[in-house]
């Protein structure tokens, strides 16, 4: 009887090994999702201008189309950093923003480049064409951190000099209640900022992307 079992229990090993390895294997297990960090507008950026642009550079496959911005994205990622620090805003985590509303800064959307806005301030699904027009990427890029310091800030509130650190360019900011209603990233979306409801995961996701490509953790 016990030669029998010990034959079985080869039998056994040999049939899992030809299917693919043993079931307690490492490699057989599915890969756990974990869900996305919670990530606040208010702060400091963890990458700088630079690694913004390698990233973005460095990224595969490269995003498609061709980039239409009225300034390299190496300009770009400097005045989202910061403008960022000079509010108080993740202006890292604003630049992948950018990134989801313009389609990489390729602007297949309604929204032109030359309208210097990009975080589709003013935009609404009903009337695209609403868009605000910036005169230059800086303010466009100002207008974008103050927007979001509107929303994330409870502080903050009237688009002056203080409480904001630069004079006012977004002329949506009064339109803002109560102010500090949306204080993560993650928060966007469903009505705050965008009706989408995966608008804020989309931008947390690829910010979790950026710092990975920099082997920084979530």
């Amino acid at each position: 009887m016990g030669h029998r079992l010990r034959l079985a229990a080869v039998l056994l090993a040999a049939l899992a090994a030809a299917c693919g390895g043993s079931p307690t294997s490492p490699t057989s297990q599915p890969t756990p999702t974990s869900p996305l960090p919670p990530v606040a507008i208010m702060g400091g950026s963890r990458l700088t201008a630079g690694q913004i642009v390698a990233w973005v550079n460095g990224r595969q496959p490269p995003p498609p189309g061709v980039y239409a911005a009225t300034e390299p994205v190496e300009a770009l990622a400097r005045y989202f950093v910061e403008e960022g620090a000079l509010e108080g805003v993740t202006g890292d985590v604003a630049f992948v923003q950018g990134v989801v509303e313009t389609g990489w800064f390729r602007f297949t959307g309604a929204v032109p480049a030359w309208k210097n806005n990009f975080g589709g301030i003013g935009a609404v699904d009903s009337s695209p064409g609403e868009a605000v027009a910036f005169p230059d990427a800086r303010t466009g890029v100002r207008a974008q951190i103050q927007h979001l310091r509107a929303y994330a800030d409870p502080g903050a509130l009237t688009c002056t000099v203080p409480p904001l650190a630069s004079p006012c360019v977004d002329p949506r900011f009064a339109l803002v209640l109560p102010k500090g209603r949306a204080p993560l990233w993650n928060q966007l979306g469903n009505g705050n900022w965008a009706t989408a409801s995966t608008y804020g995961t989309d931008i947390v996701a690829r910010y979790q992307e950026a710092l990975a490509y920099h082997g920084l953790p979530p």
